[in-house]
């Protein structure tokens, strides 16, 4: 990769490092990926492996046995609860409904509109008509005489000089409390001036250096090792998947070769033939000899069947004679030869 050139010709350097960081990181760097590769390599392939067998048990047990326990669930649990719901409590909820309906809201409703209706508006009526004429002049009089003028003179000639005595008094009071803050403020500045210093010379100014001097720096070593081993870990885990992929591979290929294929091939070249040589050669003369037989069987049986009919009905004619014949039933309407016909006069009442 060629180098920038500055303006002058002359190539630029590189930013240089002021911070020890640079240093530890190259010092810790290759050892903690050796050590993490190492250790992350068994890990990372033990979790492929267990991986791969969590997903072939997810999809040949856990999710049909999941929904075969859903069905059942459904079946079981889902189904006669709805039907319950739906055609038992409905209708039960829908019966006390109107039930409650019927006995209760009705009569109250009607209760309340026809009766306490009237009767509270009547009342109403009454109490506010004793109310404006025979209670608010006399509790007006004595409300005046009784209550407000002794209240005005007690008002007047008592409690407004009270108040001023006391106004004077409480602001003398505060003219003394406020020069005993003002001494004690000043006394609690001096004290707090020395202890803010008693403070900082020997709490902050301590804790301040040993956190800029040493806290500090060793922080930021313990930060940069912790990044390098977490850099480490990732680099050693991204490592260790592409060489258990690989090595699945490897192992996807052997089995491939060595028993698939063989597989494939012996049931293509050497299985299939011979199968199609038995079926031709055996099995098809065996199931059409087989199919031959069942036909002769099939017919001997309905000769046989045939035969037995057959005898059964001549001992029968020998025992109890032939049959007789039936005798058709008497129709009260005419024949068709004895009915009356457009160009004949005879009717089937007046032949002879």
């Amino acid at each position: 990769m060629e180098l920038e050139k500055r303006p002058d010709g002359r190539p630029q350097e590189p930013p240089r490092r002021s911070d020890p960081e640079g240093c530890v990181a190259a010092v810790i760097r290759v050892p903690v990926r050796i050590v993490a590769l190492v250790l992350v390599v068994p890990v990372r392939m033990a979790w492929d492996v267990l991986a791969v067998a969590g997903r072939f048990l997810r999809d040949t047990v856990f999710r049909p046995a999941g929904r075969a326990l859903a069905w059942l669930g459904r079946v079981l649990l889902v189904w006669p609860l709805v039907g319950i719901w739906r055609y038992a409590v409905v209708p039960a909820a829908r019966g006390v409904a109107l039930l409650g309906h019927v006995l209760l809201v009705v009569p109250a409703v009607w209760l309340y509109r026809r009766v306490l209706t009237p009767a509270g508006r009547g009342l109403y009526a009454a109490l506010a008509w004793l109310g404006r004429y025979l209670v608010v002049v006399p509790v007006a009089w004595l409300g005046r005489y009784l209550v407000v003028v002794p209240a005005a003179w007690l008002y007047a000639w008592l409690l407004t000089p009270v108040g001023h005595a006391l106004a004077w008094c409480g602001r003398g009071l505060g003219w003394c409390l406020g020069m005993i803050v003002t001494g004690v403020g000043a006394v609690l500045t001096g004290v707090g001036a020395v202890l803010y210093w008693i403070t900082r010379v020997l709490v902050v100014l301590p804790a301040l250096a040993l956190w800029r001097w040493v806290l500090t720096p060793v922080g930021r070593v313990l930060a940069v090792i912790g990044r390098e081993v977490l850099d480490a870990l990732g680099h050693a885990w991204r490592i260790a998947g592409h060489v258990s992929r690989a090595f699945g591979r490897l192992l996807g290929t052997l089995w491939r070769w060595t028993v698939a294929e063989p597989a494939r091939w012996a049931y293509r070249s050497v299985l299939t033939p011979v199968g199609h040589a038995v079926r031709d050669t055996v099995l098809r003369p065996l199931a059409d000899a087989g199919r031959a037989a069942g036909r002769v069987t099939r017919q001997a049986l309905a000769a046989a069947r045939l035969t037995v009919r057959q005898t059964r009905a001549d001992v029968r004619r020998a025992l109890f004679g032939e049959p007789g014949k039936q005798r058709p039933a008497d129709r009260r309407e005419p024949s068709v030869a004895e009915a009356r016909t457009l160009g004949s006069s005879t009717t089937a009442l007046t032949k002879d």
